[in-house]
């Protein structure tokens, strides 16, 4: 796992931390390569003993409730239940990893589970919530970042080829889940 320079996130980035009044906003985009390197390996290594690197993983439902596996079907009494939308082991590996790279050293995610990642339903979905959230906190500030922050994004990695996940951790795990915090999201764009 290896953290790609890219000179648009850092733009955006430095746009994306902010003071506003009352509140410090902390926000940050990045890319990362998912060839293990040598940590990456012995860590793979040791996540694949628990499970082959090809079964797949239940994920918690993504917090809209609506479900990808679940968008344009109706369902019936024979189908999966809540837990449907799943993830191979190797791409939790790869969402652990990424999370354990961005918060290094202060934090580890290690010990993360499938639970805690959701699989969203759908770009637009997401796109609607980063934009809701940030531009809650930064007003008209927002509207000319916007298409910077999703120009950079879908240049890095063209987000209509993406799988989309969320780290949904309970409190005690959030890296931001200390007091006098009001929210933070952690969205993977996979490919």
């Amino acid at each position: 796992m290896k953290l790609l320079e890219n000179s648009h996130f850092e733009a955006v980035n430095f746009q994306l931390c902010v003071e506003t009044g009352d509140a410090h906003i902390i926000g940050r985009i990045e890319s990362y390569s998912c060839k293990m390197a040598g940590d990456d390996k012995h860590m793979f290594k040791q996540f694949c003993q628990e499970g082959q690197p090809h079964v797949l993983e239940a994920l918690s439902p993504p917090q809209s409730g609506a479900s990808p596996s679940r968008l344009g079907k109706s369902q019936g009494a024979d189908e999966e239940g809540p837990l449907s939308d799943k993830c191979s082991r190797k791409t939790l590996f790869y969402l652990i990893a990424t999370l354990n790279e961005s918060f290094r050293p202060d934090y580890d995610f290690s010990a993360a589970r499938a639970h805690e990642f959701s699989r969203e339903p759908s770009l637009n979905w997401v796109v609607n919530a980063v934009n809701s959230s940030l531009v809650s906190a930064l007003g008209d500030d927002f509207t000319p970042l916007r298409p910077k922050l999703w120009d950079a994004v879908d240049e890095e990695i063209n987000l209509l080829e993406c799988d989309i996940y969320s780290y949904n951790p309970d409190l005690d795990s959030d890296p931001f889940g200390e007091d006098g915090n009001l929210w933070s999201f952690n969205y993977f764009f996979y490919n």
